[in-house]
């Protein structure tokens, strides 16, 4: 549980917030045939506040990428659901970064948890991380 240079250590903290709209929905991202919140937005979410969250302390040309994550979704949203997703940087290992994240949307305590998980994001160089995924799909 190391610190990076420019600041990137555990506690590092960030919300996003969305309203459920037509985009965001199962239906619409393919996950399902409802109208409501779809666990790939909910996801899109929780990454969003994980950038977020260490965005200010990154070095010029420096990014962060996904590389895993475990996400439980407890309970639907309908469209109009103001959604509110705080992400946590809790470990820095060298340059994998693993964030916790919990969703809310109205309601009191437990009722308000619309979902919760990890994210693993890793540290890189832009350039370099597009130099080798161009060079990789040259070669498919």
């Amino acid at each position: 549980m190391g610190e990076e240079p420019g600041g990137i250590s555990p506690g590092l903290r960030a919300t996003v917030t969305a309203e459920v709209g037509e985009g965001d929905t199962a239906i619409a991202l393919g996950s399902g045939d409802l109208p409501v919140l779809g666990t790939p937005r909910l996801l899109a979410l929780a990454e969003a506040a994980c950038v977020a969250a260490v965005a200010p302390q990154l070095p010029a040309g420096q990014t962060t990428v996904g590389a895993a994550v475990s996400l439980e979704h407890h309970r639907p949203c309908v469209l109009g659901t103001p959604v509110e997703v705080s992400a946590e940087l809790v470990e820095v290992e060298g340059r994998k970064l693993v964030f916790g994240f919990i969703a809310y949307g109205p309601g009191e305590g437990e009722d308000a948890v619309l979902g919760a998980g990890t994210v693993h994001r890793v540290l890189v160089d832009a350039e370099r991380f597009l130099a080798k995924a161009r060079r990789s799909h040259a070669g498919s």
